[in-house]
């Protein structure tokens, strides 16, 4: 047996014996989909301020009130992905929800990838690229509507304002109700898959520290600062994992 497998036999042992998992993600789970994470873009240059910004910067709240037309040119290249479909890793998180032991997924992504998966009980803490919401009167529009919104600026067909994505932007606070059921959801785990995540970003990051279950599982292409405290880390993709481990998959 491979160190490899053998990870995969105590993980799947770990599932066993736990009844209530919470998994929390990032980026990684979803560049198995083809999404690249946003960190890896070298930005863009503005012309009027004759500088390149970083991709914090360029989805930032500052940036999408100055410079609205640099920041949707960034935001559509990067961050929206309407075509892209769900991977091993949300299948097999989707399948663990169905036999009742995966009671909450927290994610860090914004593409609704473990919705369109099957999963029920789904946290965004930084909002959904499905949701976008006029700044004038509120009206919601889809990922599909939005798209498909003419001009570099999209705008209401209502009343001509802004269409804001529903996504938290740098500079910008979590939702509390969010923040509130995540940390509930972690708080009563008894065990904590984290996957996809380099646990820099906050607060997101600070959410383990909530953890008091019996079973920290790390899965991570790169290793992290929790690695040492983790009770089964695995350097590989999240996607192979899981399935191995929930789907008995390849």
């Amino acid at each position: 047996m491979t160190m490899c497998s053998e990870k995969i036999t105590k993980l799947k042992n770990y599932i066993e014996e736990s009844n209530n998992i919470v998994f929390f993600g990032g980026a990684g789970v979803s560049t198995e989909s083809n999404i690249p994470d946003f960190r890896s873009s070298n930005g863009i240059f503005n012309k009027k301020l004759n500088k390149h910004f970083s991709p914090e910067q360029l989805v930032s709240h500052t940036f999408f009130n100055h410079y609205p037309e640099d920041f949707f040119a960034f935001y559509k290249d990067n961050l929206v992905y309407s075509n892209a479909k769900p991977n091993k890793a949300h299948i097999a998180l989707s399948k663990l929800e169905e036999q009742g032991k995966l009671k909450a997924i927290i994610t860090q992504n914004v593409d609704g990838l473990h919705q369109a998966a099957g999963s029920k009980n789904v946290y965004e803490l930084h909002g959904s690229a499905h949701e976008n919401i006029c700044t004038g009167c509120n009206r919601v529009y889809s990922l599909e509507e939005f798209i498909k919104l003419s001009g570099p600026i999209p705008k209401c067909e209502n009343c001509g304002s802004i269409i804001k994505p529903n996504v938290v932007l740098y500079e910008e606070s979590l939702d509390d109700y969010t923040i509130n059921k995540s940390i509930n959801a972690i708080s009563n785990a008894d065990m904590l898959i984290v996957g996809g995540t380099s646990l820099v970003v906050y607060p997101a990051a600070g959410f383990l520290s909530y953890f008091k279950g019996k079973y920290l599982v790390l899965i991570n292409k790169s290793s992290t600062s929790v690695d040492k405290n983790a009770d089964l880390v695995i350097n590989d993709s999240i996607g192979s994992v899981l399935s191995k481990a929930i789907l008995d998959g390849n």
